[in-house]
């Protein structure tokens, strides 16, 4: 009796799918500012990349902590500022300054200086946090000289910023600023400016209170200069923003 043994045909398995980046290339753009990075650049920052969740109200960081990372917010809110002791009994207090929403840098700068954090830093909201090592980045900056021009370009617009709002605060009263604000975040149409930040965050940014914010959104409102309807404000008179701005 003869037995046939038939070879059994193996078909190649299918690839899985390659698995979805941490960090879309988009947010990279938005980061690092045009032109969009090179693949050899996207590939060793997504190596590098470390990102984690963090729910309403969490701890990001504290003033004085030691900073061996670079932070950008990818995804909601993270408030920067200082707590203090609440009340006996009560809760540490935190007092919003500044926030920053998604994609955006929250710190790109203590590392290099082998410093601590210079404030501390809250959730707002649920929120995804982008951390670089920044000896991993050293290494990449050898690799692709151009990103350290990028780097700094990143640098020198926060100081800008910084030195911006810092110009405001002293030098225009809180209406000036209010004016300033639309104007900075209006779209290139300058009608329509749409708000991410709550009342207390967008206050805290102004260094005025939510009350005052309200009183001086009335004000703007009944000159006819703004309307606002809900989570948009509509920029009625342009011309009328810039000179109270810039008065």
């Amino acid at each position: 009796m003869t037995t046939l043994i038939l070879d059994k045909v193996l078909t190649p398995a299918a690839h899985p799918p390659a698995a979805a980046p941490l960090v879309p290339a988009s947010v990279w753009s938005t980061l690092f500012g045009p032109p969009r990075l090179a693949a050899d650049e996207l590939r060793g920052l997504q190596e590098l990349a470390q990102v984690r969740s963090l729910c309403s109200g969490a701890c990001v960081f504290k003033r004085g902590e030691s900073a061996d990372t670079l932070l950008a917010v990818l995804e909601g809110a993270v408030g920067l500022g200082a707590h203090a002791p609440g009340a006996p009994g009560s809760a540490t207090q935190f007092h919003l300054e500044r926030a920053v929403h998604g994609p955006q840098w929250l710190d790109n700068s203590s590392a290099w200086l082998e410093k601590g954090r210079s404030q501390d830093a809250q959730a707002l909201m649920s929120a995804r946090l982008l951390e670089l090592p920044v000896s991993g980045v050293r290494v990449l900056l050898t690799r692709h000289p151009v990103m350290s021009e990028r780097l700094l370009q990143c640098l020198a617009q926060s100081v800008q910023n910084l030195t911006g709002a810092a110009h405001d605060l002293m030098a225009k009263d809180a209406q000036k600023r209010l004016a300033t604000w639309l104007l900075q975040r209006s779209p290139a149409s300058g009608e329509e400016v749409a708000l991410r930040e709550r009342k207390r965050e967008l206050a805290a940014q102004l260094a005025i209170t939510p009350e005052t914010l309200s009183r001086l959104l009335r004000q703007l409102m009944s000159a006819g200069l703004i309307e606002v309807r809900g989570y948009t404000i509509k920029l009625l008179n342009l011309a009328a923003l810039q000179t109270l701005a810039q008065g």
